[in-house]
Order: C-alpha cells, then sequence, then structure tokens
C-alpha cells in the first residue's frame, strides 16, 4: 500500500439507502465511503448542509477529513413600537423550521446595560425566566423554550453589559496589545464572536444546531440597540449571503376613525433600518385584521421586497395559531430558497400538532377558573410562564382557562378602610374562583393579603398551589393559625420574629443582589410514596426543577408542622431544604419551593399545576384512582420527557367535542 500524501477530490452525498457517502474522483477513479453519523468529526448533520473542504490526506481515511456544517441565520429585528410580538414570531419561525427535521437554537438580545434580568423589577420588562444553568434572563427565552421543546442556556440572552464587561475584562489582561478599544471593531466583533459560538451549542441532546434564529430587542432605530445594527450589518457578509437573512417585524395600525390600514410607520421603520445596512428579506407585518392585498402591494412597492415577501401576522385566537399562519403564507418554502436549508416538502406532523391544541382552545366549553393573588397583577407578562404552565393544564383537560386577577393588597383590612368597593371586589373574585394559586415574589408588599387568601383556601378545602414565596407563606400561615405562633414570619419581613418560620439562605450574599440567590435546576428527592404530588409526576424517587430564592423554611421547626398535618414530602438531596409540602385532609393543598411553570410545555404539562386544573375541575381523584390516567375523553398526550417532535405526536389524541 501507498502511504506517501497525494492530492484528493472529495464529494459529500446523500443516498436514501446509504447515508452519508465520500467520494473521492481524484487519481482516475472513483472511490467511496461510507460516513456513520457518530463519528466525532460529523457534527450530526442533516445533509446537505455541509461544506467539504479539499485537503491533504494520506491514503483514503476518514481522519483527515474537514467537515463542518454550515450554520444559518435568521436576525429578527422590530420596528414602531417594542412590544409588538417579535418573541412569538421568532418562535414561530424556529417551530415551523423544527417541523421540517431541521435543529433549531435561538438567542434573544437585550440592549440594555444589565448583565441580566435578574435584578428587575417584573413591571420593567415582565417576569424573569430562569434556566437550568441558574441564568436570569429575558421572557423570550421562554417562549423559545415552550415553542421549540429545548434547554437554553444563560448565554443564549445576549445584554450590552455581558458584552462590555467581556471587552473591558480582555483589555484589562491585555489582549488588545495596547490598541485603542472602541466600539468598531472591538465591541461589534465581540457581538460577532459570541453569536457564531453560542449558535453551536446544542440544545435539545440532539446534535448540532443548523439554524439560528437571533431576536434583537428593542426597535431599530434605538440608540442603544445601534452596536448590534453595526455588527449585524458586518457579519451578513463574514457569513455570506445564503446563510444569512433578516425578518422584520412591524406595526400596521388601523385608525379606529378611517378603518384604513396604515403602512407608513412599516415603510419609514424598513427605510431607517436599509439606511443602518440591513435590507429585510421579509417583512411580517401586525395588525388587528388580515392585511389588504392593496395594503401588501405598497408595502412592497415603498419597502423594495416583493408582495410575496410581506407577511401578514393578524390577531388570533391563540399563540398555537402563529406557526400555522406564517406556514400558510409560504415562509417555509421561501427561507428554504433563500438559504437553501435542506427541507423536503412534505406533510409535517408537528403543525399538524399544533393545529389540533389551535383548534382544540378554541372550541372548548367547560369552564375552570384560578384566582391568582399577586403583587404584580398590573401586568400579565410578570407571571407569564406561570400563565402559560395553567393554559397547558387547562387544555390537557378539556377545559377553558379563565385567570382572575387579584391584587394580594387588595385582600387586607387597610384596603377595606381606604376602599371598601376594590376589597369586596377582590374577595368577590377569590371566592367564586375554582382553585387559588399564590405564585413567587420580593417584598414584604401584599404578603398579609397573600397569606388571607392562603388562610381562606385551607379553611374551605380549596385547591391551592403556592409556588416559591407562596410556599413559604403557606407555612407562615400554618404556623399562626394551627400552630398558635401568631408572630410567626420570614426573616425577610419581620427580622425581628420570635418563630422565624423561614430564614435566609447561608450561602446567601446580602451585600450583592444580582446573581446570589440559589438558582438553576436542582433535585428534589421524595420522602414518602404517599404524597400526591409524586403520583402527579408519575411516581418517581425524584424531579429535578429550577429554582429561584434566597430564603428557606426553617429545617429545625420542621417537625411542629409535620406532627400537625403539615408534611414536607420533598426535600434536598441533603435533607436540609424543604421543596414540597401537602396539607392532610385536603383535596389539594400544595406548596413548592421551585417554580415549575419553568419546565412546562404545551404538550408536557408541569405535575404541579396539572395537579391544581384537575382539583379545581373536580377531576383529580378520579385521575389518581385511574392510575394517574385521564378518560378517554380527556386524552391529551403521554406527557414523556421526549423532545423530539414525532415522539410527542404519535401519541397526541384530541377527543371530538
Amino acid at each position: 500500500m501507498d502511504n506517501s500524501c497525494s492530492r484528493i477530490h472529495l464529494k459529500l452525498i446523500w443516498r436514501e439507502t446509504q447515508g452519508l457517502i465520500l467520494m473521492n474522483t481524484g487519481g482516475g477513479g472513483v472511490e467511496e465511503l461510507a460516513i456513520p453519523y457518530h463519528l466525532g468529526l460529523i457534527l450530526q448533520l442533516s445533509p446537505p448542509v455541509f461544506s467539504v473542504l479539499q485537503t491533504q490526506a494520506c491514503g483514503f481515511t476518514p481522519a483527515v477529513l474537514f467537515i463542518y456544517a454550515t450554520m444559518k441565520y435568521i436576525l429578527v429585528t422590530g420596528g414602531v413600537i417594542s412590544g409588538i410580538g417579535k418573541g412569538i414570531i421568532a418562535s414561530s419561525v424556529g417551530t415551523i423550521l423544527k417541523s421540517c427535521g431541521l435543529h433549531v437554537t435561538a438567542i434573544k438580545i437585550d440592549p440594555y446595560i444589565n448583565i441580566d434580568a435578574g435584578t428587575f423589577s417584573p413591571y420593567e420588562h415582565g417576569e424573569v425566566f430562569v434556566l437550568d444553568d441558574g441564568g436570569e434572563v429575558d421572557l423570550d427565552l421562554g417562549n423559545y423554550e415552550r415553542f421549540l421543546d429545548i434547554r437554553l442556556t444563560r448565554d443564549n440572552n445576549l445584554t450590552t453589559g455581558k458584552i462590555y464587561q467581556s471587552v473591558i475584562n480582555k483589555e484589562r489582561r491585555g489582549d488588545y496589545l495596547g490598541k485603542t478599544v472602541q466600539v468598531v471593531p472591538h465591541i461589534t466583533d465581540a457581538i460577532q464572536e459570541w453569536v457564531m459560538n453560542q449558535a453551536r451549542i446544542s440544545v435539545d441532546n440532539n446534535g448540532v444546531p443548523q439554524v439560528c434564529v437571533i431576536e434583537l430587542g428593542g426597535t431599530v432605530g434605538d440608540i442603544e440597540s445601534m452596536p448590534f445594527i453595526e455588527a449585524f450589518r458586518q457579519f451578513q457578509f463574514k457569513v455570506k449571503r445564503e446563510n444569512f437573512c433578516n425578518i422584520h417585524v412591524s406595526l400596521v395600525p388601523q385608525p379606529s376613525t378611517t378603518g384604513e390600514q396604515k403602512t407608513k410607520p412599516t415603510q419609514s421603520s424598513v427605510r431607517e433600518l436599509r439606511g443602518l445596512g440591513l435590507s429585510p428579506d421579509l417583512i411580517m407585518c401586525r395588525c388587528s385584521t388580515p392585511l389588504e392585498t392593496a395594503v401588501k402591494e405598497k408595502i412592497s412597492m415603498f419597502c423594495h421586497v416583493e408582495p410575496t415577501q410581506v407577511i401578514c401576522v393578524q390577531d388570533v385566537s391563540s399563540v398555537y395559531r402563529v406557526p400555522l399562519l406564517l406556514e400558510d403564507q409560504g415562509v417555509v418554502n421561501y427561507l428554504c430558497n433563500r438559504l437553501n436549508l435542506p427541507i423536503e416538502i412534505r406533510p409535517r406532523k408537528m403543525l399538524s400538532k399544533w393545529k389540533e391544541m389551535a383548534d382544540r382552545s378554541d372550541r372548548l366549553l367547560e369552564h375552570v377558573s384560578i384566582a391568582l393573588v399577586g403583587k404584580y397583577t398590573k401586568l400579565s407578562d410578570s407571571y407569564t410562564s406561570v400563565i402559560k404552565a395553567l393554559e397547558h393544564s387547562a387544555l390537557a383537560i378539556n377545559h377553558k382557562l379563565e385567570v382572575k386577577y387579584i391584587d394580594s393588597a387588595d385582600l387586607e383590612t387597610t384596603t377595606l378602610q381606604d376602599d371598601p368597593v376594590k376589597y369586596h371586589e377582590a374577595w368577590q373574585k377569590l371566592c367564586s374562583a375554582h382553585g387559588v394559586l399564590v405564585p413567587g415574589g420580593f417584598g414584604v408588599r401584599g404578603t398579609e393579603g397573600k397569606i388571607l387568601a392562603i388562610n381562606w383556601a385551607r379553611k374551605q378545602k380549596k385547591p391551592f398551589l403556592g409556588v416559591c414565596l407562596g410556599m413559604q407563606l403557606a407555612v407562615c400561615e400554618f404556623a399562626r393559625n394551627v400552630l398558635g405562633w401568631k408572630d410567626a414570619n420570614s426573616t425577610e419581613f419581620n427580622p425581628e420574629s420570635e418563630h422565624p418560620v423561614v430564614i435566609d439562605m447561608p450561602e446567601h450574599n446580602p451585600g450583592q443582589m444580582g446573581g446570589t440567590m440559589r438558582l438553576g435546576k436542582r433535585r428534589t428527592i421524595f420522602k414518602t410514596k404517599n404524597s400526591v404530588l409524586r403520583k402527579l409526576y408519575g411516581d418517581v424517587e425524584y424531579v429535578d426543577e429550577r429554582h429561584r430564592h434566597r430564603f428557606e423554611v426553617n429545617p429545625e421547626l420542621k417537625h411542629h408542622f409535620e406532627k400537625n398535618g403539615l408534611h414536607f414530602v420533598g426535600q434536598d438531596e441533603e435533607g436540609e431544604r424543604m421543596e414540597v409540602i401537602e396539607l392532610e385532609d385536603h383535596c389539594y393543598f400544595v406548596g413548592v419551593q421551585y417554580h415549575p411553570e419553568f419546565t412546562s410545555r404545551p404538550i408536557k404539562p408541569s405535575s404541579p399545576y396539572f395537579g391544581l386544573l384537575l382539583a379545581s375541575a373536580g377531576k383529580l381523584q378520579s385521575y389518581l384512582a385511574k392510575g394517574c390516567r385521564l378518560s378517554p375523553r380527556d386524552t391529551y398526550s403521554d406527557r414523556s420527557g421526549s423532545s423530539s417532535p414525532e415522539a410527542d405526536i404519535s401519541e397526541l389524541k384530541f377527543p371530538s367535542l
């Protein structure tokens, strides 16, 4: 055998019967080599998204071949106003591409200077979403995880603060060799490098992503987002046109005075974006009613795109309909041609799942109402994941969800004196609800109102779920009204309490607020087989859920509660932290220290929320008696842990109503 090195000419092809084949057409003949997917040199590609480099090789062995996937980038920008729905549209684009068999990841860029979202008030940007690795991020990453059924990391949320911190740290280390550090090229290069590196990180254990959907927060023209716009202006040339496209989301208002759809805001927004060096490939128009043909043609004429590149995203009854809306208007076909994606045009089961969910959601007749007793109820985005978890569970049991938002401060006696109407309205909402939910929160305002709501749910035998602070306050309420410790409280609210039933954790650093909580995925061990929540989870010995808290139930007082009927059925691996409480002789009185809403999915509802909805609908006992199986009328899915759309849809069976 001749071991001398020779020039070889490589060609990579895909055959249905044999898979991936590498052909060498050099040396006057043709040699073929089958390439198994498990080889580390091949990044688990879905052919033919790849490039092959000709190289020097000794013989014809795969060890010397350099094969790499070509990443496709889709940038989603917004114009006219913020909060226009870029997150839902970005998630929907990812969903329809994933339904075609592609591996999709997502990155959210927030131009604010904060390092992360951890210290925000919910009234600023909505809820703080927590990831497996403890990252405190924008709520849009929650949309990505729910739509795409993926697990993201903290680096999938990029902020101005993170970029500047990274560049300044490099400058302090001397990485720039004494050069003047500037926005261009150093900040813009750092942004591009971050995006390219993060796009390669696997998010579903099924291989390296092939498509990265990037959402740029805010609106085009904001001074704080200028470095990011400039970075992507350069980026489109770095990765080549066939690997980058821009979707611009704009508003088409329809003033009630005339009823006419106005295109001028969109024209101005696109003109500004093009002036900054980015030309949109698709213009997605948010509007209250479907776009008229003349309006589409006008936007096409003034925004330098074909009419087919103007996509109408009107208000719909359910977010489940948005991917279907995009699919119906040819978005997949356009992206396939524009980015050379390896998509087979065939019926896609994953989208049929979305259609069935949307149809089912629209035709539900039975209602179930949940009283959400919180302190940030003026902005529904403050509880986005909580609401989604309730919706997933309600859909699974064939009920239409009604959420009754109650400001916990309105339940307190001080409100009775200051505003009796508001006080009685709040209590009327609480008393008319089928179940009670007290979510997490921080600060003393409204805590006494939450305790009053918990007391009412316990005494009236109403289904109750307490999450994080809600669980801690349930312990406080029990201590006050059952154990007789009238001043029982959390040291967060009363450091001088003689009965500190909730205390701060030893590792908590009170001198610094950002990133100092107990964050991310932690294991909870069930201590008894008689736990209702354990049965709802599938009779497992432990669960891994996401946490975000600074305070914990005082473990030294545990025995006082358990001998009076409040059991700590779930604890951490060391047995030091109380994770789950259950009250005996009650239809459903459960508290969890973690945030189960962060891992709820449309076809895999979170077990604590699922239990609350079952109990509120009067179905929990029959569900448990049947071995945790729904009746045929309510069959939804096997709620398995698979992230594969094919696996989930195969078991998805909706009833005919």
